[in-house]
């Protein structure tokens, strides 16, 4: 498999040694020279010269044969306007990674499917660690047919679980109200900006991208193919 990592940080270098020590194959964008030569030694990857948030930087790191495009610049900005451009050309995933919360609905509504959040990961994990808890992330429980689809809520999303009409094969799992975790059933109430996890067979995706359209995240099974997936952060 082939990725390319936009900008060459600390995430981007751990996470490329990782992968070339597995055989696959990778590429970095980085705007600063220096960098690039100091990292040549090092890792034996490509590397594109440039900013990554532009458009010809982009297409010539080749999205027709990239399975993933790693946004992790340290700038919450590059990393969504890089993952909107790459989108736009056509990479199959696009994973931008956020230092701050509050960017993460609007990832969701523009599509950007999968979002690193680190600070949010670790600290959910270590914070299960410290309670004796064995943290399991939600994709290594999502088999065979099973989707996770979320959505942020419109004004005219406002209206029991019961009433939103979703597809028989497909159930709302809880409800993020800001921070706060709200387990659902058919009498809760959606409210404007409620970020919405559905649990659902494939085959009811289409039907939920049709009413939510790019608003939306979906998680295929761990070790699957996503489309247009992240996991939860």
């Amino acid at each position: 498999m082939r990725a390319v990592f936009v900008g060459a940080g600390t995430l981007t270098v751990s996470t490329a040694r990782q992968l070339l020590g597995r055989g696959h194959e990778v590429v970095i964008i980085e705007r600063d020279r220096e960098v690039i030569d100091a990292l040549a030694g090092e890792l034996d990857c490509g590397f594109l010269h440039g900013d990554g948030a532009k458009p010809a930087v982009l297409k010539e790191a080749d999205a027709e044969h990239t399975d993933y495009l790693f946004c992790f610049t340290g700038s919450d900005q590059t990393n969504i306007i890089a993952g909107l451009v790459g989108q736009s050309l056509g990479f199959r995933a696009v994973v931008p990674k956020i230092d701050d919360p509050e960017f993460d609905h609007i990832c969701i509504e523009l599509g950007l499917t999968h979002t690193v959040i680190p600070s949010r990961s670790v600290g959910r994990y270590l914070a299960d660690l410290f309670e004796g808890r064995d943290p399991l992330e939600i994709t290594a429980m999502v088999r065979g047919d099973a989707r996770i689809f979320s959505f942020v809520a419109r004004a005219e999303d406002e209206a029991t679980i019961a009433e939103l009409g979703l597809p028989k094969t497909s159930r709302v799992v809880c409800i993020y109200r800001k921070e706060e975790f709200i387990l659902a059933d058919g009498s809760t109430r959606v409210r404007e900006g409620d970020e919405v996890i559905v649990i659902a067979h494939r085959d009811a995706i289409s039907d939920l991208e049709k009413r939510w359209g790019r608003r939306n995240r979906v998680s295929a099974p761990a070790g699957g193919k996503s489309s247009d997936a992240r996991p939860p952060g």
